[in-house]
């Protein structure tokens, strides 16, 4: 039977999260999953299950999220897509699908993901594109110096214990990540772009280390106490978890799955 590989965008304003979710005795919530398996059982006409790569949060974005299923189809592959697109929601859109291997697993065989969180800082009076930006772009009217922010995310690099960096109800038996980028960039004026990715990542993992750069870009936080959050692992001694819309998943990597930088 096929296995299909989606690349999957969407806006998480509406979305109670990716992940399925059915409270017993009440009705279903909105969930990226639960739209997508929907969506996708209707144009195979079959039930299918769709499993993700992610579990974005409430109110978290994806851009490059990537999911699977299996299901015999009339389909070709290179309608798939738009078959599926006709029958979602306007928040929610298939970028790409192509078959894929029937072992196919997007969370096990995933070898690195990244996430973007996206900030406007300082005097915000005249910019009016956050009147159309303000589901994906965190506003504060503190300036920030990226170039301390920046400095602070270089020591995050590596593999760690990131036990500072998660809440504590992560429910992950160790706390060790390995970062493999962590970058903060102002690509104009009043903008920074945080960046990280990583083999995977803790609860809130990704909002925290933003929510820590913040705290030293405002100079509340010194570079060097980075390091020490690291090595104390104390979850007190690192920045606020920030708002999730922000934050949006850029990419997810399988190695020789891998097409092109696009899809990945």
């Amino acid at each position: 039977m096929p296995r299909y590989r989606l690349v999957v965008a969407y806006d998480g304003t509406n979305f109670h999260g990716w992940q399925r979710q059915d409270p017993p005795g009440a009705p279903s919530l909105r969930t990226v999953q639960g739209v997508l398996e929907a969506a996708v059982a209707t144009a195979v006409k079959r039930r299918v299950i769709v499993m993700g790569a992610s579990r974005t949060d409430a109110g978290v974005h994806g851009f490059g999220q990537v999911a699977a299923f299996t299901a015999e189809t009339r389909i070709p592959v290179e309608r798939m897509a738009l078959a599926i697109n006709a029958r979602l929601p306007h928040d929610v859109r298939v970028r790409s699908a192509e078959v894929a291997p029937n072992t196919f697993d997007p969370i096990s065989d995933c070898v690195s993901k990244c996430y973007r969180y996206s900030i406007a800082h300082g005097d915000l009076g005249t910019d009016g594109n956050l009147l159309f930006e303000k589901r994906y772009v965190w506003s504060t009217r503190h300036p920030l110096d990226h170039t301390r922010m920046a400095a602070a995310a270089g020591i995050l690099v590596g593999t760690h214990d990131f036990a500072a960096f998660a809440q504590a109800s992560h429910g992950r038996e160790t706390t060790v990540r390995s970062i493999y980028g962590c970058t903060v960039i102002s690509p104009q004026p009043g903008r920074i772009t945080i960046e990280v990715a990583g083999n995977g990542f803790l609860y809130n993992m990704v909002r925290i280390i933003a929510g820590t750069l913040v705290e030293v870009g405002r100079g509340k936080i010194d570079v060097a106490h980075v390091r020490e959050a690291l090595a104390t692992c104390d979850r007190s001694a690192t920045g606020p978890t920030m708002p999730p819309h922000g934050l949006r998943l850029e990419w997810v990597r399988y190695g020789a799955l891998q097409t092109n930088e696009a899809d990945a």
